[in-house]
């Protein structure tokens, strides 16, 4: 049995249609016809029901998909691996990361990697704090860069630095001409704030807590970005990173630094616990917690967060 014919099956199986299957795999459909027929006497059964309208995979089919797609699986993951053995930079990493990572962390460590390993290829996802750090335990991904740092005795933790945060208010605020406010500040303001599987709502709630107060929230919202256009509607107040330079414009809102030392929440990131099992995720890996000393460069300490500015910035954290 050769791969073309488990590969033109598996198409086929997805497709349930000769005339796709022949497009997408670019042969005539009398050859794609053919070669349907040459599997099914090999294995012994029909593998798909014909009808008017097209193919349905059977019983039997589905079985047999399954299998062809490891096989297949398989096939790639040997290649690869003597790829790695040739070429020991070359690999695949997938990495996740929570949104507002997207516009200066990962893209700042993944052009560091580029000069040590330029052969290294990148899977990226972007998500809430809590989602990337289930890819990550469940193996769909091999790093994750969150905010704060899970609770999670499976998974392995590379700290990388501090982030500052501020109080996001409208123009025209009552906080406007203040130098800093200071959390209690905040107990009787209504809050826009992520839901509660985002990172930023986890440092915020714990911030009000430890404070005193729970959060007066009111708006929840899943995205950074329209955070900030409903605080700088007037909806409420937010909890935000402290301002970054070259972020993407968008809806502004003045920044007022915390006067609060624990007014920042730590960043690093996650991994199973004893690393992902590719030997190019490993190796990124192995950068990460090696260059983290000179990563730290890339946050904000809290001290920084004592400048005062408009903010603006997009994504979700």
């Amino acid at each position: 049995m050769q791969l073309r014919e488990l590969e033109w099956f598996t198409t086929l199986a997805e497709t349930e249609h000769m005339t796709e299957a022949s497009l997408r795999l670019n042969v005539s459909q009398p050859t794609l016809s053919r070669a349907l027929a040459r599997l099914e006497r090999k294995v012994g059964v029909k593998l798909f029901d014909r009808h008017r309208n097209g193919l349905r995979l059977n019983k039997y089919g589905e079985i047999f998909q399954a299998h062809a797609v490891r096989a297949m699986n398989e096939i790639d993951r040997g290649e690869e691996r003597i790829a790695t053995l040739v070429d020991p930079l070359r690999g695949s990493v997938s990495l996740g990361f929570v949104h507002s990572f997207g516009g200066w962390l990962v893209p700042d460590l993944l052009n560091r990697y580029r000069k040590h390993a330029p052969s290294t290829s990148f899977e990226l996802r972007g998500g809430a704090c809590d989602a990337v750090v289930e890819d990550v335990r469940q193996g769909s991904i091999d790093i994750g860069f969150v905010a704060p740092e899970p609770v999670a005795d499976d998974l392995d933790w590379i700290p990388l630095g501090r982030e500052g945060l501020c109080l996001g208010i409208p123009l025209g605020h009552a906080f406007e001409d203040r130098d800093h406010v200071a959390i209690a500040d905040l107990a009787q303001e209504p809050m826009v704030v992520l839901r509660a599987e985002f990172g930023l709502r986890q440092v915020t709630d714990r911030l009000c807590r430890e404070a005193g107060f729970s959060p007066r929230v009111a708006i929840e919202v899943t995205e950074l970005s329209t955070l900030h256009a409903l605080v700088a509607a007037g909806m409420g107040v937010a909890v935000v990173p402290a301002p970054r330079p070259g972020h993407t414009p968008g809806p502004a809102i003045r920044g007022i630094p915390f006067s609060d030392p624990t007014a920042f929440r730590p960043y690093g990131a996650v991994t199973r616990r004893g690393g992902p099992s590719g030997q190019a995720a490993r190796r990124f890996v192995r950068f990460v917690a090696r260059g983290s000393a000179q990563t730290l460069q890339l946050g904000r300490s809290p001290g920084e967060a004592t400048r005062r500015g408009v903010l603006t910035a997009v994504g979700n954290s």
